[in-house]
């Protein structure tokens, strides 16, 4: 044995420049393709071609001829693992040592194909690829879903999917309606709890506390943005440290990010990225839901867990589009929200014009969430005063026949 020492040589590290490339829907993606049959590539520096074949069902073929070779590699995205792993996401990175940067893009699973050998000339009499789509009944499709909470989600979460299963089981079943009035009867009613709920579906407005004394407590910003929603609200938080582009975003949210970048406490400053992007996606989903704006918001994707919530919560059918009684809640969500993020005092020029609505009607619904009015340095701002008093409600009344 030659136990004499190896001498390796030193790695030294290396400083570069790290950048993160973002998919553009106009230009396809890159392909990875790997030789599980041994073929070195290296060996084989030159080639007839590399060839990326884009099928009108979205199916991607990658072909590479080496030269001087009677054999063409082919990889497919509907075969193998490609089709297997259309789901997950990888990264490709790409270093640079003359420029010392180190470039960084996400691929889909689909991208990464096995590169099979075939004999040049020959045919291959394949079928051609079939998309089976399994069809779900509602039940297996939420059954599906809750699996997918309890193995992803936080307890939080799970505990709360297991408290909605709970009512659903109790609506259902004859013995569980048979006891519901002996269930009733151990439950404390709370006449103030009963008010608020009452004002909460008829004004339709956010969750609030009309006894809080500060504005921040007036109306409760954990039951706005939920506990387990803050995880999909980063992507304005990490867009400014990458120098992202965004001229896409409303107008509300471009005018505040010069105040965004001045935040040192980071904890504070992803607090507010966050809001700033729930009012983004509410926004966005407004008019991916209305007449208005349906093309600059066509390819702006909501998280499926804000998605799904907000289908729900503003009651949007079959039809797609949101309900003209509901369109009102999701402008007092918006509003409230840029209270948060102006410190309670908001100039509502900018979100006006984000939600296609005149300054007047925007005033209104102000004053209907309990605010007032001041003006600052020319402009006019909407102030939350505490503790909270709302204008009368206006009921219709039914006129008398002779």
């Amino acid at each position: 044995m030659n136990t004499e020492p190896v001498n390796e040589p030193a790695i030294e590290p290396v400083k570069a420049k790290v950048e993160v490339l973002s998919l553009d829907p106009n230009k396809t993606p890159p392909c990875v393709g790997y030789f599980p049959s041994g073929f070195d590539p290296v060996k084989h520096p030159g080639s007839d071609g590399i060839q990326v074949y884009q099928h009108k069902q979205k199916r991607t073929e990658l072909v590479v001829s080496p030269a001087g070779c009677s054999v063409e590699f082919v990889g497919t995205s509907y075969k193998g693992e490609a089709a297997a792993g259309h789901t997950s996401m990888y990264a490709l990175g790409v270093f640079d040592k003359e420029a010392k940067t180190l470039k960084v893009m996400q691929i889909c699973g689909n991208k990464i194909l096995r590169l099979e050998p075939r004999v040049r000339g020959l045919e291959y009499m394949e079928p051609p690829p079939t998309e089976t789509v399994e069809e779900l009944s509602l039940e297996e499709f939420h059954d599906r879903h809750n699996k997918l909470h309890f193995t992803f989600s936080t307890k939080r979460t799970t505990e709360m999917i297991k408290k909605f299963a709970e009512i659903k089981r109790d609506e259902e079943e004859p013995e569980a309606k048979q006891n519901l009035d002996e269930k009733m009867k151990n439950v404390e009613v709370k006449e103030l709890a009963i008010a608020n709920t009452e004002a909460h579906i008829t004004r339709q407005i956010p969750p609030y506390n009309d006894s809080a004394t500060t504005p921040q407590e007036a109306y409760v910003l954990d039951k706005i943005i939920l506990a387990g929603e803050w995880n999909y609200l980063q992507a304005i938080y990490y867009g400014l440290q990458n120098g992202e582009d965004f001229s896409g975003y409303p107008v509300f949210i471009r005018n505040r990010l010069d105040r965004l970048k001045k935040i040192e406490d980071e904890n504070e400053k992803l607090k507010l990225a966050s809001i700033l992007e729930f009012i983004t996606h509410l926004v966005n989903f407004k008019d991916q839901h209305s007449m208005d704006g349906v093309s600059s918001s066509k390819h702006h994707k909501i998280p499926h867990i804000l998605n799904h919530r907000f289908n729900t919560m503003f009651n949007v059918g079959e039809s797609r589009r949101l309900p003209s009684e509901k369109i009102n809640l999701l402008h007092s969500y918006v509003m409230v929200l840029t209270l948060f993020s102006d410190k309670f005092m908001t100039d509502y020029t900018d979100i006006s014009k984000d939600l296609r609505i005149s300054k007047i009607s925007t005033k209104q619904i102000y004053e209907h969430l309990g605010c007032k009015f001041s003006r600052q340095n020319g402009a006019f701002c909407a102030t939350l005063p505490v503790p909270l008093t709302f204008p009368k409600l206006k009921s219709k009344k039914r006129q008398k026949k002779n």
